[in-house]
């Protein structure tokens, strides 16, 4: 049984905190700990009240403030700090970690605050250190990234000689009843989904207008939804990982609706992460709007249907082409009545709380800094099953793509 400080209190930390508490026989003690302590106590007291056991422990920090963070892990002394806040907070998280000998994860990698891109290489770059320390350092184990990393290796230990191509699909087929909403933090998910499409394909990567490239695909239980070509960052490390990948694409559903809000909110301005003078006062317009957009964490009570994430794949098998559909559904509903949080946190807390507990318990283990897809899938694969997050599999189907 161990001690965990989980860093970070939107709708992954709930999701995280009430999974955590779930799993007491290895969190032994849980501290939530956020810029702002209130949200962290709204949590603890909520997981009190609908899981009991004992209480969850809560802290204000600046995530961006290292000595602060220093400070409160020689505190606590945690033997992991499982970060879901901001991305741009990585890097801090993880010199923190250094500095006080604690292992660290997090679900999403590190992007610049000043420029809208994302890529592994600032932590990647922190091998040596953590493997010199003999620490863990395990980065993006949330879903997409996180559990699509775990089904390509899953599929590769168990299915094929070689995978060839990979495809990773990501529907929201959900209705939470706004004119627009953002399904996380607004600023960070307009930020990726803004940036031009990208994808891996024969040793290159392949750069395309954001949105310009659009397949209508079938997604168990939903039916048919336009999906869009965009990049997201396991592209990145898989095919370093699995260096006989000859294309490998990331696809995610939008609405009509939804694309025409984004193109107005990129048309007049508000998407710009420079900053802009008002009334002597600089202001960024993307974090302004991030203020006036519906917090994510408020769509859950009213959300209705589900989504569906998995990984289409082809490859080799004792000389054969074979194909693979690995996926999940997850409906809003039943994540907002076992935690308070809709389905696209339900999906990221989930996978970030297994990581922890198979850090925790012994099961993966290293020194230096992981992508998932490095570890053994099996036992991810299994809690999966066994924490809410159910997994499907279909052979030599037509992936459509």
């Amino acid at each position: 049984m161990s001690r965990l400080l989980i860093i970070g209190a939107g709708g992954v930390g709930r999701v995280v905190v009430y999974k955590c508490a779930m799993n007491r026989h290895v969190f032994k003690d849980i501290m939530l700990a956020s810029r702002t302590k209130s949200k962290c106590d709204q949590i603890a007291a909520d997981v009190l009240k609908q899981v009991g056991g004992e209480p969850i422990e809560t802290a204000a920090i600046d995530a961006d403030d290292v000595p602060a963070l220093v400070y409160l892990i020689k505190e606590y002394k945690p033997q992991l700090v499982l970060n879901v806040a901001l991305p741009y907070q990585d890097l801090t998280i993880m010199d923190a970690c250094l500095a006080t000998g604690v292992h660290y994860m997090d679900t999403a990698n590190y992007e610049p605050k000043d420029e809208a891109k994302f890529e592994y290489s600032w932590q990647w770059a922190y091998q040596d250190r953590f493997k010199d320390a003999g620490l863990m350092a395990l980065l993006g184990c949330g879903f997409d990234p996180g559990v699509t990393s775990v089904y390509t290796a899953y599929a590769a230990k168990h299915y094929f000689d070689e995978i060839h191509y990979l495809d990773i699909v990501d529907c929201n087929a959900g209705d939470h009843g706004k004119a627009f909403a953002t399904n996380f933090n607004p600023e960070i998910n307009i930020r990726e989904i803004t940036q031009k499409g990208k994808y891996y394909e024969n040793g290159e990567w392949i750069e395309v207008e954001p949105h310009s490239i659009m397949k209508p695909l079938n997604y168990p239980d939903i039916g048919p939804k336009n999906s869009y070509l965009i990049f997201h960052e396991e592209l990145e490390s898989l095919v370093k990982n699995f260096p006989s990948l000859k294309r490998a694409r990331f696809w995610m559903t939008f609405g009509d609706e939804y694309l025409t809000h984004l193109r107005v909110i990129q048309n007049i301005g508000m998407s710009r992460i420079d900053p802009v003078l008002y009334k002597g006062v600089e202001v960024i317009p993307l974090e302004f709007l991030k203020y006036v957009l519906p917090d994510p964490g408020s769509l859950g009570e009213n959300y209705t249907g589900q989504t569906s994430i998995g990984c289409r794949i082809r490859g080799i098998k004792d000389g054969k082409e074979k194909t693979y559909y690995v996926w999940n559904n997850c409906k809003h509903q039943d994540a907002y009545d076992e935690t308070g949080a809709q389905g696209v946190s339900y999906t990221t807390g989930v996978p970030a709380m297994i990581g922890a507990k198979l850090i925790l318990n012994g099961t993966w283990k290293g020194t230096g800094v992981f992508n998932v897809e490095q570890l053994d899938p099996d036992p991810f694969m299994k809690e999966l099953n066994e924490q809410g997050l159910p997994w499907h599999e279909a052979f030599d189907v037509d992936l459509e793509l």
